[in-house]
């Protein structure tokens, strides 16, 4: 399977925004995990950018996960891209 890299932006004042819609969020990124989707997913320090490493089948696969996400839904995530990564070590 493909490596993937995602890099995204949060909305402005995400921390109080994401309240209503972190569990969900939490329980969704928990399930990619255990089906071996999601190796690694968070945000910066300053809460401004979300990082996330993923393996899957194709970007759409990951697209579609990212679409699907509550935070994506309810403009907590504003923007993202994604790209194939290759693991050099």
């Amino acid at each position: 399977m493909a490596k993937f890299v995602l890099w995204g932006s949060y909305c402005e004042n995400a921390l109080e925004k994401r309240k209503p819609y972190r569990q969900a969020h939490l329980d969704g990124l928990a399930r990619q995990q255990e089906r071996g989707i999601l190796v690694t997913l968070g945000p910066t320090q300053d809460n401004t950018r979300v990082f996330g490493i993923y393996e899957a089948e194709t970007a759409e696969a990951v697209r579609e996960l990212v679409e699907s996400d509550p935070y994506w839904q309810h403009g907590i995530w504003t923007e993202y891209e994604i790209k194939e990564w290759i693991q050099a070590f």
